[in-house]
């Protein structure tokens, strides 16, 4: 899957940080791809246990 996603700065991004925005949010920073995610880790804690993630110690 090749999304060629149009940065501030212009030039589209293949890869990197600035080729995977959050599906929520739209941030480009620290996006969690595991499991197919793709969502940004503020937008993960918040969406977690609707998904059926738990902590454990």
């Amino acid at each position: 899957m090749i999304c060629l996603v149009k940065v501030r700065h212009g030039k589209p991004r293949k890869f990197g940080k600035g080729s995977r925005p959050c599906k929520r949010c739209g941030q480009y920073g620290p996006v969690i791809q595991k499991y197919d995610l793709m969502l940004c880790r503020q937008c993960f804690r918040e969406v977690a246990p609707k998904m059926g993630f738990r902590k454990y110690e």
